[in-house]
């Protein structure tokens, strides 16, 4: 499945959004799918796209905290004129690209001065047909207007345009109703993705010596940058690094490093912070989104300076959270010295190292794959599909009081994929229960790791290495009547100890064999290994086939596997599905219920 995703954000102060809609935007372009990110913010250095292109609007940007106040490049007031360029630049995107979703950043909770201008594209976008999924990306933390109105207005225009809100967040550390009014309206539409993170690869193990400073993209941080100089001088003993991001001017950088003593050097921001911040003894910086992300990647004691200039409230909500869980210290910027701050540095030094809380930092491979079963989910992909045979085989099998009861298999699992990750995602979506039958010999512990936060979902041992030994000619088998019974035997019994060593209770002893296919002199054994359950393909003759095993059996195979090697046309689910419900209401078929694999 390859879809067409447009990905609108304006960052008007740092460069935070953009960077975390770039990331997305990566996310996406990876899992292939055609992918587009409009930025209308000051133009800013990004990471590779990983495919995806980049469409630069007019940019917009504000100073300090007035974001009434829209300025351009030149940083003169913007006009109508040179708004209504922007707005055209961005409906002829969505025009020509024509995507399956869009997402916009932030809006309809922000960026109300640009409301015009989003929701003229949310309009444009009701009017493509087939209409596109419409989604709203948010951090984990908003700033709530203090006007009830406009908590009601954004609600209403969630209500009205949108189909799902992605939370960048995990609720475990800070849960959005924190920080935004939440009705019962809009609950049901948030996803929490966890954490996005820009930089996914593994942080270097390293030996921790000396303080970081660091400080985001914008000129806010500059009286920090100047309370940890005055802080280095006082604490004299490690060495500091201070990073100073691009919004600085070029001015106040040489100023910086003019007054900075000799133990510690001022540099500009650099590409391999995670490694600079790993290798730190303790870190000082504010407590924006990516920068907390940065911190629970890396492990790094922190003390934190939360920006709160103009009433911001999003960065100090997110540093108490960090506190609560002792990984930081907090020094409000109405009390930033170099005094207070090196007490805090010192502190920090001699507690301790905690370690982070397991707290989601995969948000933009989850951010795909929740936006991806939200897509296959529409009812209105699928307008023509005739549902009425399997509603009338529903329906007589009610009539005559039978009780038809579904369940799900999918077979070859072996670790946590994003294919998994999307097949959960939609099982949790519709409550729906799902056997996975793992392949014992290949599992990775992080299969253990994402079945332990899945109430429904449960494993089944699927044979032992999914090998193939049937003679050349012979339909594929790993437990056929090819080998010795007593080899088949011993592997069967090892598959279920293997599986129930790593996966504990989300396993269950069902034995179901690779291809569906299993000897006869087999079966007897597997109650005394272990197994309650065999599962293979088609109707079943009886219930238990040896004392104390019960067979559930699949009925429906999705996928088309001699051909296309992708799902089959629906109706022929439908007619596979209904054929098997048909079948127990007259007695043909001997099971306890019908159920698709």
């Amino acid at each position: 499945m390859t879809l067409r995703v447009l990905i609108a954000v304006t960052h008007l102060l740092g460069a935070g959004h953009l960077t975390r809609a770039a990331a997305l935007a990566r996310a996406f372009a990876g899992k292939g799918h055609e992918t587009t990110l409009v930025s209308g913010g000051p133009p800013a250095r990004l990471a590779e796209l990983g495919g995806a292109e980049f469409v630069q609007l007019p940019p917009v940007r504000t100073v300090g905290t007035d974001f009434k106040t829209l300025l351009d490049e030149s940083l003169q007031p913007v006009d109508e004129a040179y708004l209504e360029e922007r707005r055209t630049i961005l409906l002829d995107t969505l025009r020509n690209n024509r995507p399956d979703i869009l997402i916009t950043e932030l809006f309809p909770f922000g960026r109300r001065v640009l409301a015009g201008e989003f929701m003229a594209l949310i309009e444009a976008a009701h009017t493509l047909n087939p209409r596109p999924l419409v989604l709203c990306s948010i951090r984990d933390i908003l700033v709530a207007p203090a006007k009830a109105e406009r908590i009601a207005q954004a609600h209403e225009r969630v209500l009205r345009g949108y189909d799902a809100i992605l939370v960048h967040g995990d609720p475990g550390l800070v849960p959005l109703e924190a920080s935004w009014p939440l009705d019962e309206t809009i609950r049901p539409l948030l996803r929490y993705t966890g954490y996005v993170d820009e930089d996914e690869d593994p942080v270097p193990e390293s030996h921790r010596r000396g303080i970081v400073v660091s400080g985001g993209s914008s000129a806010a941080s500059l009286p920090l940058y100047r309370a940890s100089l005055e802080t280095a001088r006082l604490v004299t003993e490690r060495p500091w690094r201070i990073l100073i991001g691009r919004g600085v001017s070029e001015d106040d950088f040489q100023e910086l490093r003019g007054i900075a003593p000799a133990h510690a050097a001022v540099e500009r921001a650099r590409a391999d912070f995670r490694t600079l911040l790993a290798g730190a003894e303790i870190s000082v910086s504010q407590a924006g989104y990516n920068t907390v992300v940065d911190l629970l990647r890396c492990g790094a004691r922190s003390v934190l300076v939360p920006f709160e200039a103009g009433h911001e409230t999003e960065q100090r909500l997110r540093a108490e959270r960090l506190k609560d869980w002792g990984l930081a210290a907090i020094i409000s910027e109405d009390e930033l010295s170099g005094t207070h701050l090196a007490e805090a540095i010192r502190q920090g030094l001699s507690q301790p190292a905690s370690s982070p809380p397991a707290i989601a930092l995969d948000g933009a491979r989850r951010s795909v794959a929740i936006a991806e079963s939200l897509v296959l989910s529409r009812p209105a992909l699928h307008p023509s599909i005739d549902w009425s045979p399997l509603n009338a085989a529903l329906e007589r099998a009610r009539d005559q009081g039978l009780r038809v009861r579904f369940w799900w298999r999918d077979d070859d699992a072996v670790a946590d994929t994003p294919a998994l990750d999307r097949l959960l995602t939609l099982a949790g979506r519709y409550g729906a229960g799902i056997g996975l039958a793992v392949i014992p010999r290949d599992l990775q512990a992080s299969l253990a790791s994402r079945l332990m936060d899945e109430s429904s979902a449960f494993a089944l041992v699927h044979g032992w290495s999914h090998d193939n030994h049937a003679p050349a000619g012979a339909k594929k088998a790993e437990f056929g009547a090819h080998r010795p019974v007593e080899t088949i035997v011993k592997e069967a019994q090892r598959g279920l100890q293997v599986a129930r060593g790593q996966l504990g209770e989300r396993l269950l002893p069902v034995f179901v064999p690779p291809w569906n296919r299993i000897s006869g002199e087999l079966i007897p054994h597997l109650p005394r290994l272990g197994f309650t359950g065999l599962s293979t393909f088609a109707d079943r003759g009886v219930a238990s086939p040896a004392p104390g095993l019960l067979q559930i059996n699949t009925h429906v195979d999705p996928i088309d596997w001699h051909d296309t090697r992708s799902a089959v046309e629906p109706r022929q689910i439908i007619a596979a599905m209904t054929g098997a419900i048909e079948r127990r209401i007259v007695g043909d078929a001997t099971g306890i219920s019908p159920s698709a694999s």
